[in-house]
This record gives C-alpha cells, sequence and structure tokens, in this order.
C-alpha cells in the first residue's frame, strides 16, 4: 500500500510539472501600456487681446450713408436733350461706438457730413436707421442716434491716463470689407498743428487704421475706448503707421454737450493767434518761447474792445500762463460766453494787463 502512495505521489508531481511546462510556453506575452503623449493645457495665450477684442467689438457699428447729387440729364443716355439735373445717390461708409444702451452712437463728422440718410449695422447683423442729434465740425465728431434698446456699450476709459508705448486696439471697418481689429502701439501724444481740425489734441498710434475706419474705436488692452479714430497720414490713401485718434475725455465732453444741448457752445474773442518762434521771442524780448502771438483781430470784436492790438503777445489768461497758440484758443473755448478774463500781454515790448468779455464762437 505504502508503494501504491510512492507511486501515485511521483505521478502527480510529474503530471504537474508538465502541465506548468505547457502553460509557460503557451501563455500570451505581458504588453506594457504605452506612455500618453505629453499635452499642454488648454489655456488663454497670456500674449493675446481676444478678451478686449471680445468686449469692444459688439459696441462698433458700420455706417453707410447715402446722399443725393446733382447730375447733369443730358450726360444720361436715357434722358431727353433737355438741360436739367436729377439728384444721384452716393454711398460713404465708416464706423462708429455705441455709447449708450439706449441707442446714441459716437463717430466722425466727416462720416455723416451731408448725408440724407443713414444706416448703422449693429455687430448682431441688424440694420437700422439713424438720425444726427448734432456735430461739432471744429473736433469733427457727431452724435447719432437709432431705436433700440439694451445695446452693448462701450466702457470709457481716461486717456489722459494713457502713455507712449501703451498696446491700442483699433476697430472699424476698413474699405467696407466688415469689422476688423488691428494692433499697434500708442506712438504719440498730444498732437496737434496738423491742419485736420481746429481744435486738436490728438492720440498717434501705429495701428492699422485705414479708410473705413474713421469714427471706429481705438481700445486699451482691457477694452475700454481711449479715442475715436479719426484720421490717417498717407500718401497712397492706405495706412502707413501714423493714424490719429480723437482722446476719450475730450469725445466724451463733446457728446455730452451735443447729446444735452445739439450743438457745442465754445467762447470766442475774435482773434488770430500763432505760436512764438525763438526768432520772434528774441525780437520781442522775450525770455521763453510761451505765450501767443495776435496775427489778425476783428474790427468790433471782444479782443478789439479791449484794447488788444495785432502784433501784442498773449502770455497770460487768468494767471495761467499760455504755452502756445493751441493752449490760447483751447482756453478761450472752454469758457461759457458772458464770462470775463483778466489776460496779461506783451504790448510794444511793454508788460500789460486787460478785462476781456468772452462772447460765443460762430459756427464755422
Amino acid at each position: 500500500m505504502r508503494k501504491f502512495w510512492l507511486l501515485f505521489a511521483q505521478s502527480t508531481t510529474i503530471a504537474l510539472s508538465f502541465l506548468l511546462v505547457i502553460k509557460l510556453f503557451t501563455a500570451s506575452p505581458t504588453t506594457t501600456p504605452s506612455p500618453a503623449p505629453n499635452t499642454v493645457p488648454q489655456q488663454i495665450n497670456k500674449f493675446s487681446f481676444r478678451n478686449a477684442a471680445t468686449l469692444a467689438m459688439p459696441s462698433v457699428v458700420n455706417i453707410f450713408t447715402s446722399k443725393n447729387i446733382q447730375t447733369s440729364q443730358s450726360a444720361q443716355p436715357h434722358f431727353d436733350s433737355k438741360r436739367g439735373t436729377r439728384p444721384a445717390p452716393a454711398n460713404n461708409l465708416g464706423s462708429g461706438v455705441i455709447v449708450s444702451a439706449d441707442g446714441y452712437i459716437l463717430t466722425n463728422q466727416h462720416v455723416v457730413e451731408a448725408a440724407d440718410e443713414i444706416q448703422v449695422v449693429l455687430h448682431d447683423g441688424r440694420t437700422l436707421s439713424a438720425r444726427i442729434v448734432g456735430t461739432d465740425p471744429e473736433t469733427d465728431l457727431a452724435v447719432l442716434k437709432i431705436k433700440a434698446s439694451k445695446l452693448p456699450a462701450i466702457i470709457f476709459a481716461a486717456s489722459d491716463h494713457a502713455a507712449i508705448g501703451d498696446v491700442a486696439l483699433a476697430i472699424g471697418n476698413p474699405f467696407g470689407v466688415g469689422q476688423t481689429v488691428t494692433m499697434g502701439i500708442i506712438s504719440a501724444l498730444g498732437r496737434s498743428h496738423l491742419g485736420i481740425n481746429t481744435f486738436e489734441d490728438f492720440i498717434q498710434t501705429d495701428a492699422a487704421i485705414n479708410p473705413g475706419n474713421s469714427g471706429g474705436a481705438l481700445v486699451d488692452i482691457d477694452g475700454h475706448l481711449i479715442g475715436i479714430n479719426s484720421a490717417i497720414y498717407s500718401r497712397t490713401g492706405g495706412s502707413q503707421g501714423i493714424g490719429f485718434a480723437i482722446p476719450s475725455n475730450l469725445a466724451s465732453k463733446i457728446m455730452q454737450e451735443i447729446i444735452a444741448h445739439g450743438e457745442v457752445v465754445r467762447g470766442w474773442i475774435g482773434v488770430e493767434v500763432q505760436d512764438i518762434t525763438p526768432e520772434l521771442a528774441e525780437s520781442y524780448q522775450l525770455t521763453s518761447t510761451n505765450g501767443a502771438l495776435i496775427s489778425g483781430i476783428l474790427q468790433s470784436g471782444p479782443a478789439d474792445l479791449a484794447g488788444i492790438h495785432p502784433g501784442d503777445i498773449l502770455l497770460e489768461v487768468d494767471n495761467q500762463t499760455i504755452k502756445d497758440s493751441v493752449a490760447l484758443l483751447d482756453r478761450i473755448a472752454a469758457l461759457k460766453p458772458g464770462a470775463t478774463i483778466r489776460v496779461k500781454l506783451s504790448h510794444k515790448n511793454k508788460i500789460t494787463t486787460t478785462i476781456i468779455h468772452i462772447e460765443r464762437r460762430p459756427k464755422i
């Protein structure tokens, strides 16, 4: 019996060993899972201005205008030979900025000048008729009104906080291709003496501004309005990296005056002025080029009645130094008709003072 169990145990051991060998040779090779490819978490590029563009773009509109031009009928083949004229439509286009949820739009005066019909195309595709609330040719600004509500009004930023080198985005409708965003920097501030407007204090930018951008928005990296795109310096008609925008501080002031009164009322003293050059300063025995030379004077105007003459140099207004002719015009224009000012001036190389009564600046 013992022999039998010994034989059984040996047989069992051999059988199990055989099965183990078969299992090892027939088993599938173990595979190691491939490592997952490296992936970059999706995030907004820190150098992207998509948030600013997304915020500001809905507030910028396209403006289409038309006006009638008198043309000769005899030049039209389908008219008879009788001389005469007929109105022919002419289309113009530009941009504008929604400044209130109830439909006020700020744009350039030259965009809507003499327009018989104005159509505004909103960011959502709606086309609405607009009326002119008022214009100010001396700053080239105009305010329109459309019948709509809950519109995406732009957020104003203080343009006097802008600095050279700040990033700026120009939003508008160049060449009528549709809304476009371009980027650049503020390349200069306080640009004047350009001969574009009577009152100039432009922000200069190298963001591409082209025909059709007029009246559009110049915004900062937060998407807030710092200027209204107004003009370009160009020898070809296209952008050459020098564009000019009306600062938001000035645009806001003009806009509020137009909405409240339909126009802008400015002070006036009836003079023509020019800057003091170093040569003029030397001939007038002045210690600096501060001041404004009176080059012309309106007879019986406020300055004439105050005893001011051509050739006089205005040095101060109410104890504030006048830097140049632009500063003088801005200072006078900010005063209300009926106000009085005390001016310090040089008359025949002698310093004197006088009082001027401010009148209303005539419309141009």
